[in-house]
């Protein structure tokens, strides 16, 4: 796998900071139900931003954007 730095001159609102902001992004895979039969089949992908100002977490599914 391949990674890249991070461009410096994108940035995200960060309603805590209450300015555009440089974020950390990834993708995670979150089990949804884990007390389901097969819980692997409710895995879900996430967008998980970190302000990197003030460290505030934000995770949103990614299949309800």
């Amino acid at each position: 796998m391949t990674t890249t730095a991070p461009d410096p001159t994108l940035r995200e609102f960060c309603p805590d900071c209450d300015r555009p902001t440089r974020h950390a992004v990834r993708i995670e895979l979150r089990v949804e139900n884990p007390a389901a039969d097969n819980p692997g089949c409710s895995r879900e992908p996430y967008r998980v931003s970190r302000c990197l100002v003030c460290e505030t977490t934000d995770a949103r599914r990614m299949s309800d954007a």
